[in-house]
């Protein structure tokens, strides 16, 4: 059976490869968006011109549409330090280890569950999980809590966190998106940014981990990918 240290390393290899992908992607994109981009303004130009000559009002409402809470065009440095404990000191980040109590299941989203964490990494959770990807407005905790179970890593940020920061944590989520969530923190915690995490281990209810990173440096986002590659695809119930 191949050692820890060999999964981490295989781990990291396919991270690179997924990043060096993802940035190929993104530059076809951005090569797309110029294209379009004359186009669309000369087409935003043209409805606004319509509706200041007919002086109707549209009633002033505001965007609220994709990419208001998780702004694209956000920008990573590169990877520096990929060992957990000596990324998370760097960053000014804590790292805290609370043995599940629990892996019940609840049929009711309403129900109220008490957990050892804010942001939770383990605990009693509802019966459907919440899928991977971005979310702008966070599902039900619950719902979380069981992605968690099912080996993914979570990223939870404030929402107050200004608009460049959070540009940056997409950009973050999207060089290595498997089995990730990133999400705003619907619980109050005192971090301006954290990882959390369900390990198996030691069964059968396994180990809630939790990144909290108090301050949002650059330092964080090796905190964060250190903790990836520790933690993800090693929950309690294994689900691709």
């Amino acid at each position: 059976m191949a050692s820890r240290k060999d999964q981490k390393a295989e781990l990291r290899r396919e991270r690179e490869e997924r990043e060096a992908a993802a940035k190929a992607a993104a530059r076809r994109r951005r090569l797309i968006g110029y294209a379009a981009g004359a186009a669309v303004v000369l087409a935003a130009l043209i409805v606004a011109g319509v509706l200041l000559a007919s002086g109707k009002d549209e009633g002033g409402q505001g965007m609220s549409g994709s990419g208001a809470v998780l702004p694209e065009d956000g920008e990573v440095p590169d990877q520096k330090v990929t060992d957990l404990e000596e990324a998370a000191k760097d960053a000014g980040c804590e790292l805290e280890s609370v043995r599940a109590k629990s892996r019940e299941h609840t049929g009711d989203l309403a129900e109220s569950v008490t957990y050892d964490s804010k942001p939770p990494a383990s605990g009693k959770h509802y019966e459907v999980a919440a899928e991977d990807g971005e979310y702008e407005d966070p599902r039900d905790v619950k719902e979380l809590v069981h992605a968690l179970e099912h080996g993914r890593v979570i990223i939870w940020f404030r929402k107050t966190l200004p608009a460049d920061e959070r540009a940056n944590l997409k950009a973050l989520f999207d060089e290595d998106p498997y089995q990730m969530i990133i999400t705003p923190d619907p619980t109050r915690m005192t971090y301006a940014v954290a990882a959390t995490a369900w390990t198996a281990d030691p069964q059968p209810n396994g180990t809630g981990q939790l990144l909290g990173c108090p301050r949002f440096t650059p330092a964080v986002f090796d905190a964060i990918r250190a903790f990836k590659d520790e933690h993800r695809s090693n929950g309690p119930e294994a689900v691709p």
